[in-house]
C-alpha cells in the first residue's frame, strides 16, 4: 500500500507584505446599479492554487468568496478577473472564480506564445475576453515584442483586447509597438502618470493624444497606487488623494465613453497603506462628477465592453 505523498509546504509571504482590508466601510457614495469592478484578481488561496514558481512576489491569499463577498457589501454588480502576476500564464485560479461567478465575471488571462487553439477556445468558453501584457521591469521579465506579437494574432480573432499595464515613462519607447496592435487595447491606470507633474505637462499630454489616436480604452483606478501627497482613503477619508483627481477627471472628460473602473483589489505590491476598498468608492465622485459621467465609466462602457448586448 502506498503512502499518500505530503502536501507542498505553503511559501511565506513577501517579507512586509501588506493584507487587503479587512473590515472596508459601507460607501457614502451609492454606485449605480450594473456597475462592474473592471479590475480585480484573486491569489490563491494558495493551498488550492499554488503560485507560480517564478513569481516575484508572494501574497496573502485573497480568493473568490473574499472577493464577491466584498462586491455584494460595495454594491457591485460585476467583476473582471485579471490574472495575477504572481500566478504567472497558469489561469487556473482566475477561471475557477470567472466560472463560479454565475456569469457576473469576466477573465483576462496572461498566456504565453505557444498556447494552442484549443485551450484558447475553452479560455473564451469560461468567460476570457482577454489577455494582458505586462510591461512593469519589478513584476515580469521582460518579453520580447514578437512573443507578444504572436500571442495577439492567436487572440485577435476571439474578439478578446489586450490590456497593457506599463510606466509612463516608458510609453515612448512603446507607444510603436502598441499602436502596431491590431486588436483594442485597454491600458491599465491611467498609464501609471507622474501625478507630482503637471496634469496639463508634456508627459501625460502624450499619453492622452496616444490614446485619441488609437482604440484605446482607460482604467480610472489605483489612486492609492498613483498619489504621491494622498491623503490616504482611510479612517473616513471622503478626499482622499486629491493630487490624483486632475488626471482622473481630465480621462474621464476627454473619453468619457471609453473610461472604466475598478477597485485592484486585493491590491498586490503596496507598502504604504492598505486602503478602504469602501473609500475608494467614495473616491469616484471625485474624478467623474456628474451622473452622466458616472453611469458610462461605472456601467455603460464596461458592459458595452465585456458584455456586448446584454443589459445591466
Amino acid at each position: 500500500m502506498s503512502t499518500p505523498s505530503p502536501k507542498t509546504p505553503l511559501a511565506p509571504r513577501t517579507p512586509g507584505w501588506l493584507d487587503w482590508y479587512r473590515n472596508p466601510s459601507k460607501p457614502a457614495f451609492r454606485l449605480p446599479p450594473g456597475t462592474v469592478d473592471t479590475h480585480c484578481h484573486v491569489f490563491g488561496p494558495q493551498a488550492e492554487f499554488p503560485f507560480a514558481p517564478e513569481r516575484k512576489y508572494t501574497p496573502c491569499d485573497g480568493g473568490k468568496d473574499e472577493l464577491f463577498a466584498l462586491r455584494d457589501h460595495l454594491g457591485i454588480a460585476r467583476n473582471v478577473v485579471v490574472q495575477a502576476t504572481c500566478h504567472g500564464a497558469d489561469n487556473t485560479a482566475m477561471v475557477d472564480a470567472v466560472r463560479s461567478s454565475g456569469g457576473r465575471a469576466r477573465g483576462i488571462a496572461t498566456v504565453r506564445p505557444d498556447i494552442g487553439e484549443r485551450e484558447l477556445l475553452d479560455l473564451d468558453a469560461a468567460g476570457v475576453r482577454g489577455v494582458r501584457f505586462n510591461f512593469v521591469r519589478r513584476l515580469v521579465d521582460a518579453s520580447p515584442a514578437e512573443d507578444l506579437s504572436t500571442i495577439v494574432k492567436k487572440v485577435a480573432p476571439l474578439g478578446w483586447h489586450i490590456v497593457l499595464y506599463f510606466e509612463s515613462a516608458d510609453l515612448p519607447e512603446l507607444e510603436g509597438f502598441f499602436g502596431s496592435l491590431p486588436t483594442p487595447l485597454v491600458v491599465d491606470h491611467m498609464g501609471r502618470p507622474d501625478v507630482t507633474r503637471p496634469v496639463d505637462g508634456p508627459e501625460f499630454t502624450r499619453f492622452l493624444r496616444f490614446v485619441e489616436a488609437g482604440d484605446v480604452w482607460v482604467k480610472v483606478t489605483c489612486p492609492e497606487r498613483l498619489s504621491a501627497t494622498g491623503p490616504a482613503a482611510l479612517d473616513g477619508e471622503q478626499h482622499a488623494y486629491t493630487d490624483v483627481v486632475p488626471f482622473g477627471r481630465r480621462v474621464v472628460e476627454e473619453f468619457p465613453d471609453r473610461v472604466l473602473w475598478g477597485t485592484d483589489w486585493p491590491h498586490p505590491n503596496l507598502t504604504d497603506h492598505m486602503p478602504d476598498d469602501g473609500l475608494l468608492v467614495d473616491h469616484v465622485p471625485q474624478v467623474a462628477v456628474t451622473a452622466e459621467q458616472q453611469h458610462k465609466l461605472l456601467v455603460a462602457n464596461p458592459m458595452s465592453l465585456y458584455w456586448p448586448g446584454e443589459a445591466a
